[in-house]
């Protein structure tokens, strides 16, 4: 295989098997590229995209091979979510949180591994770990992971407050979620919920909500800044049924697994900031590309020539190399075998990293935008999404005024990382 891919602006070291599953990123890029700005027009991810994804097998990227996927790791994740963010961020946005939801069945095959289940909930656990992995690998089914609400709380970044309650051959789903792609579109809903009968973190729950399932139904239109096209419409749930198999109900058996995760509680977010990156990256290629095309009618030399543009070009390359590197020392920490640092110190640097990231990408973004002036400034072009994608990196998740907040907390007071609680344990 030769020629470089685009995978390795990140990541230069890509073993062998990395760079035959990056090939496969960069085959779809084409039709990706080609579809963006009339996807971004649209509001809607394009409907031929889970198709084209799925053959190149790429909905199991980061799904063991024992289960139909291709054995990738948070490496792949966060090259594939990059490689994809230079041509179409929404597309990356979307395709990451499908994958995000292979961790609700790696993490507790993880703590399977790690004896957290006694022999009755054992079973229970890995048959739902095993149902989520066959279906984004041997079947090649999209799931949209939906885990965040409109209602926060002060001591934590995400609050729970679906319900589940318990009926005859399975649980009712009632809740709104605010945030998650693939709304309408994939064919099944991870969502995060508590057991009305359970108390605190303990409640946490998961279940896998077919896309037709009655008393289900998208929030509404995403109008948003940036993501557009990343059908990231929400999930309101009404009495909606799902049977005991698409469920994962045991007490604490959600929080065990969550334990197991390398950084943060979902275990891959570095994935989306490389997203942020990748998208610097490509509006970067194509200012430059269209500055030295362009030519002074007068002197013939390009205009990136200019003291300006030449000024721009420096800044420009400074924060695009800023992002990289913070990108890749975090998912050193969170995928280097053996750990580098504890889990402590990983979620430490993550809370500098993620605002980091996203901040120098939208620097890059908006030197593009001077770069080439006003009659490159279009809404739905490479540097009108460019700005507004990144936009969004500035608020995703959370800023990176809270993660340095977060951070100083953690040192100062030794608070223990606050991901997500519930209802419950909020009141308490």
């Amino acid at each position: 295989m030769t020629g470089k891919l685009t995978a390795e602006y990140l990541l230069p070291d890509l073993t062998d098997a990395e760079r035959e599953r990056a090939a496969r990123v960069e085959s779809v890029l084409p039709a990706i590229a080609a579809a963006a700005q009339s996807a971004d027009e649209a509001a809607a991810l394009p409907e031929g995209h889970i198709k084209l994804l799925a053959d190149a097998g790429l909905l199991g990227l980061v799904v063991p091979e024992e289960f139909g996927g291709l054995g990738g790791g948070l490496r792949d994740l966060a090259a594939t979510t990059y490689t994809l963010g230079t041509v179409c961020g929404s597309t990356a946005l979307a395709f990451f949180f499908h994958c995000s939801s292979s961790s609700r069945g790696m993490l507790p095959l993880a703590a399977l591994d790690a004896g957290l289940y006694n022999e009755e909930e054992a079973p229970v656990v890995r048959a739902f770990a095993e149902k989520v992995l066959h279906l984004m690998g041997t079947d090649q089914k999209a799931i949209g992971n939906f885990a965040s609400e409109a209602v926060k709380a002060s001591n934590a970044n995400v609050l729970i407050r679906t319900t589940a309650t318990r009926t005859e051959g399975g649980w009712l789903l009632n809740g709104e979620k605010s945030f998650g792609c693939l709304s309408g579109t994939a064919d099944y809903y991870l969502v995060t919920a508590r057991r009305e009968d359970v108390e605190g973190l303990d409640a946490l729950t998961l279940f896998l909500v077919p896309r037709e399932t009655e008393g289900s139904r998208p929030r509404s239109a995403w109008l948003g800044l940036g993501m557009r096209a990343s059908d990231n419409n929400g999930l309101i749930m009404e009495n909606c049924f799902v049977p005991d198999e698409l469920s994962l109900a045991v007490p604490g058996a959600f929080t065990r697994a969550t334990s197991m995760s390398r950084g943060s509680w979902v275990g891959n977010q570095i994935a989306i900031a490389a997203i942020y990156a990748g998208i610097a990256q490509g509006v970067w290629d194509y200012a430059l590309g269209r500055t030295m095309g362009a030519k002074f009618a007068d002197t013939g030399k390009p205009i990136a020539s200019s003291p300006m543009h030449q000024v721009l070009i420096g800044d420009g390359e400074q924060h695009l190399a800023e992002a990289h590197l913070w990108l890749r020392r975090q998912i050193e920490l969170e995928a280097s075998d053996p750990p580098i640092l504890p889990k402590n110190e990983v979620v430490k640097s993550w809370k500098l990293a993620k605002g980091a990231i996203c901040e120098h990408a939208h620097q890059v973004s908006l030197a593009a935008l001077k770069m080439c002036g006003t009659s490159g400034a279009l809404m739905g072009n490479e540097i009108g999404r460019a700005v507004r994608d990144t936009a969004m990196g500035l608020v995703q998740a959370f800023p990176a005024e809270r993660g340095k907040l977060d951070l100083a907390k953690m040192i100062v007071d030794d608070e223990g990382y606050a991901g997500l609680t519930t209802t419950d344990s909020f009141k308490k």
